[in-house]
């Protein structure tokens, strides 16, 4: 399940008929990016930090592989982090439609796959965190990613952690951007877990996604 996301979606999109980017590239007809923001001007921004709050960004909308195995409560207030709300995640392992894996990726705008504009600017951030709990430890996450996806106005870059193991316990994660282009992110966040490192399904926790 090494660097499954990579391989999912170049798979996704070969199937689909759709263009792979080989390489970061300025979208298509989309306008010139602004300058890149000066050395430590850049401002916390947020995937989640509570449901429906004006601060979030991204959209849970890009659901992969045995997509009918996720369920997504963005108002969970099961122990959350931080504030009201956590993001709780439920994958039963049924495997709807035969993947054996299952993911969801935050976009923008919702449901793009890299087939129109959209995205931000998020040249200055040095580092995506994030805060992750498991319902009874032992959950394992394939990988929890940023960027990557591809088409005719991809994501300028894209970086990655994982395996991730879960405990109990909020624990705090940390994906290093320090050298990467971040001038045009459509795919904010995603995680992918296996059936095969979940055998009995899984049941796990988000908060307090931003970055930095």
């Amino acid at each position: 399940m090494k660097r499954v996301l990579s391989l999912v979606l170049v798979c996704l999109f070969v199937a689909s008929g759709a263009s792979i980017a080989l390489a970061a590239r300025t979208p298509r007809g989309a306008a010139a990016a602004p300058a890149a923001p000066a050395a430590g001007s850049f401002r916390p921004f947020a995937v989640y930090i509570d449901n429906n709050s004006p601060e979030n960004n991204f959209v849970p909308s890009g659901w992969m592989g045995d997509f009918g195995d996720i369920q997504i409560n963005l108002a969970s207030t099961e122990n959350p982090r931080s504030g009201r709300t956590a993001i709780r995640i439920n994958y039963t392992a049924r495997m709807t439609q035969g993947a054996g894996w299952a993911g969801v990726f935050w976009q923008h705008p919702p449901n793009n796959w890299g087939d129109r504009p959209g995205g931000f600017d998020l040249r200055g951030a040095t580092r995506l965190t994030f805060w992750a709990r498991g319902a009874n430890g032992g959950e394992r996450l394939a990988e929890v990613t940023m960027g990557g996806i591809t088409g005719e106005f991809p994501d300028s870059d894209s970086a990655g952690m994982g395996p991730i193991e879960l405990t109990t316990e909020w624990q705090k994660f940390t994906i290093d951007l320090r050298g990467r282009d971040l001038s045009h992110i459509i795919g904010g966040f995603a995680f992918a877990l296996s059936r095969d490192d979940n055998p009995n399904g899984a049941t796990f926790f988000f908060d307090d996604i931003i970055f930095e």
